[in-house]
């Protein structure tokens, strides 16, 4: 399985009455598809509010994005959480909703040793039949898996062949060092899309290619294609943005941007709350600058 080289974790939209708002998530699904070049999309990740998001919308979620994308674009299902029996119900029913690929994030708050997160992985992978990623996001969970861990995982069970990592670029470096050539290495940041390229990771796992993603894809594939300086050209150019989306919580400003750029997706569900006046007014100006 490749997701690809550029995956969006997509915003999930609501209703002004804050409930899933499916006509605009079947047109954002075909934004990030046709205009954007996503190769994947993660439903219900972190950008998807996940939180906040019962079992039940996010597997008519799965559902939904399944049908809609029909084979444009590989639909990877955030299933991860603190629970392991409860990700592992939750990764069964994605499966059931057709999904290629199955999102796990390190578990949160109850801050498991380095041998609880591989068995806590370990458990779910051999679950299922799905491809799993991994997702390594210490600023989000307290714990980060280690290296080592993440490579042991790769090692041992044949269906976890990729991980999101949120983490220093020493960091995927070891990972990729270390790991079977098949298994996949992703930032989450993407501010780092292109050294993570430049150490051999795959791809990225984006906010803002909800934005950018056409220009993020060319990027890629002007690194890929041995064109280094027209991809730091467009790296570069693509800073302020990243910087900028992510000035409130995200999807805070991801959400207001698409606002701005006439595809709005509705608000957020407490506890994260809309971007004020002045939030808005800065995100403006970088998108009329962009």
């Amino acid at each position: 399985m490749d997701y690809g080289r550029l995956i969006t974790a997509m915003a999930t939209p609501f209703t002004p009455k804050g409930e899933v708002d499916w006509e605009t998530a079947g047109k954002l699904i075909d934004e990030l598809i046709d205009v954007q070049k996503s190769d994947s999309i993660v439903i219900s990740g972190t950008t998807g509010e996940s939180p906040t998001l019962t079992d039940e919308e996010k597997v008519e979620l799965f559902r939904f994005a399944v049908s809609r994308s029909a084979g444009r674009a590989r639909i990877i299902a955030g299933t991860g959480s603190n629970d392991t029996a409860h990700s592992i119900h939750l990764t069964a029913a994605a499966e059931q909703a057709g999904v290629d690929g199955a999102l796990l994030v390190v578990p949160y708050y109850n801050k498991p040793s380095q041998e609880g997160l591989y068995r806590h992985f370990k458990a779910i992978a051999e679950s299922t039949s799905l491809p799993v990623m991994l997702y390594n996001v210490p600023g989000r969970t307290i714990v980060s898996m280690s290296p080592e861990t993440t490579i042991r995982l790769a090692r041992d069970v044949s269906n976890i062949i990729a991980t999101k990592e949120c983490h220093s670029l020493e960091h995927v470096a070891e990972i990729i060092s270390g790991a079977p050539d098949s298994f996949l290495v992703y930032t989450g940041d993407d501010s780092a899309a292109l050294p993570a390229l430049a150490v051999g990771a795959h791809g990225v796992v984006s906010v803002a290619s909800h934005i950018a993603g056409g220009r993020m894809k060319a990027m890629i594939e002007a690194f890929l294609d041995g064109r280094t300086a027209e991809a730091a050209e467009l790296h570069r150019s693509l800073v302020p943005l990243y910087k900028g989306l992510f000035a409130a919580p995200s999807p805070t400003l991801v959400k207001k941007a698409l606002e701005l750029k006439g595809l709005p997706v509705g608000g957020l569900r407490l506890p994260l709350i809309e971007a004020d006046a002045d939030e808005t007014e800065t995100l403006r100006q970088l998108l009329q600058a962009y």
